[in-house]
């Protein structure tokens, strides 16, 4: 279906890949795996021809359709939620008006047997045969389901797209792509600007619906749902695993422990002969058997062992200071913005060093309710923090809060107490800054960055209350672990955040579910909750 040929990327001397090729198969569910840097979002821009590789070619027919969702967007707010997402059909309604103009014109027309008449019969009979090629669907219908399961509202449909923030917008983009059912989707982190039941919909339509897929995800529990595939981009090649994710990791430490076998041999060997050539090298009987060797050794192809992010970073919490019985309690809570209702009379109590999750689609209320229990906002009713709490609070918008003046270690420095500072550089790692990169500016970094720095700030600072609003957006796997692993040793209070599935797997201990106005609370973990909401979620979103 589609054909990757020998394609390669150079950049000022550097060499991000060269010679790699594979081919995209009708139905194929791929993950596209690596470090970050590999070159993984460069290879899909290159699949979906908005970049161009320095050598190579990408090869599909000629009725092939690619619909590529990159990780940002730049959009044009010019009409309403539902007229955007009805973009997908652009094809559906420009062949319809032509044809609805033809008609018109030959209806009108008198000169059956002039050259023009026969002109427009012939161009009407060919816009005809790909109208109505197309597949007969309600576009209205369509449109609104698919923009429901992406978690719009009914009263969304008709506001304009402005009035959305980046990540809803870039969820509209994600609607025109599934309505137009290419035969290959190319998804750039999908899942970082979606709630849980969104993801949930996104996942069953991928499986059950869609065509051939690529898919660049830090979402383990994501991609391992939906793929069947996994290519690893890494030293510049690729492998090709006909494996889902986690039976690809598994196939992956095989064959890195093949080619450290075959290092050591190797190495064993070159000792073998280097020592050869040092004790008869002058020895006339053994000229021809020296330079014999040492040419060999000139031409030996040296075995690679394949990178592999195993740098163990153990890092805990500071041990948090006891706090009251009740860290947070909530009481008849409301909060009203104009007209509109986020949540009624809602209530929940939280004891000391229990972990728990806050869950519901985006708009129930969940960050809402942070900022009230972190006094941001007014409400109606009682929001009670207990005594002696010390609370580490990380936001959505917590990179801005960063000092632009200070340098990524600097950040890190202020805050680092003990033994830790020792470790500073070891843990930015762990949170992918290394090189120059320590030496950076605030000011200069992305918005990802800023995060993982805000991040690494906070695993510094001692709490006893923590509240994470969605903390794993710009983390990959190898930081999500770090940060995990720190979490469960976390001898303190946690309310998390996370449409993250198999983040919060092991860590939330109780639920309280933000939907219809109200909270519920659950005690149970976030897999007992889902799986038991799993097909009322499946019902609500018309699957």
């Amino acid at each position: 279906m589609v054909s990757v040929d020998g394609i390669a990327v150079e950049f000022s001397g550097h060499t991000l890949f060269k010679d790699v090729s594979f081919v995209i198969n009708e139905n194929d569910k791929i993950a596209l795996m690596g470090k970050n840097g590999a070159g993984k979002s460069t290879m899909m821009k290159i699949i979906a021809d908005v970049q161009k590789a320095t050598r190579g070619k990408i090869s599909k027919s000629e009725h092939t359709k690619i619909g590529y969702l990159p990780q940002h967007l730049l959009t044009e707010d010019d009409c309403t939620v539902a007229e955007e997402a009805s973009k997908a059909y652009k094809e559906y309604f420009t062949l319809k008006k032509q044809l609805d103009d033809l008609n018109e014109q030959m209806m009108t027309r008198t000169d059956y047997e002039s050259d023009e008449y026969m002109k427009l019969i012939e161009q009407s009979s060919d816009i005809g045969e790909r109208f109505y090629n197309l597949e007969e669907v309600n576009h209205e219908a369509e449109v609104e389901k698919a923009l429901k399961g992406l978690g719009f509202k009914q009263e969304d449909m008709n506001r304009p797209t402005s009035e959305f923030s980046g990540g809803w917008r870039m969820r509209i983009e994600l609607v025109k792509i599934l309505l137009q059912k290419p035969d290959l989707i190319l998804l750039d982190e999908p899942t970082n600007h979606i709630d849980i039941e969104s993801v949930l919909w996104l996942e069953d339509f991928l499986v059950n619906k869609a065509k051939a897929v690529m898919v660049i995800s830090h979402d383990r529990a994501f991609i391992d749902n939906i793929t069947n595939r996994t290519i690893e981009v890494t030293m510049g090649r690729i492998y090709d695993y006909k494996a889902s994710y986690s039976h690809y990791l598994e196939l992956r430490e095989e064959r890195r422990e093949t080619q450290l076998k075959a290092f050591k041999e190797q190495k064993k060997f070159i000792a073998e002969q280097e020592r050869f050539v040092e004790r008869f090298k002058g020895t006339f009987s053994k000229t021809n058997q020296v330079s014999s060797v040492e040419k060999m050794l000139e031409k030996l192809e040296i075995v690679e062992i394949d990178e592999v992010d195993s740098a163990s970073l153990r890092l805990r919490f500071p041990p948090a200071p006891r706090s009251g019985d009740y860290p947070v309690m909530v009481e008849d809570l409301t909060k009203k913005y104009d007209d509109h209702t986020v949540f009624h009379q809602a209530s929940m109590t939280i004891e000391r060093g229990e972990k728990i999750a806050f869950v519901g689609r985006n708009g129930e209320g969940k960050s809402t309710m942070i900022k009230a229990i972190m006094k941001e906002i007014e409400v109606e009713g009682k929001c009670q923090i207990g005594h002696n709490i010390e609370i580490g609070y990380f936001a959505q918008n917590q990179a801005s809060l960063l000092d632009p003046k200070l340098s990524v270690f600097e950040t890190v420095d202020e805050v680092a107490k003990g033994e830790i500072r020792s470790q500073i550089k070891h843990l930015l790692g762990g949170f992918m800054f290394s090189g120059e990169d320590i030496d950076k500016k605030v000011s200069v970094l992305s918005g990802g960055e800023k995060t993982r720095l805000a991040m690494v700030k906070l695993l510094l600072e001692p709490h006893n209350l923590l509240i994470l609003d969605e903390p794993t957006n710009h983390l990959d796997l190898r930081s999500k672990d770090v940060l995990k692993d720190a979490l469960l040793a976390f001898d303190g209070t946690l309310i998390l955040v996370s449409h993250d599935r198999d983040f919060l797997k092991g860590i939330a201990e109780k639920v309280f579910e933000f939907k219809d106005k109200k909270v519920r609370e659950h005690f149970e973990t976030i897999d007992a909750f889902l799986e038991r909401n799993k097909a009322e979620s499946m019902r609500d979103m018309n699957l």
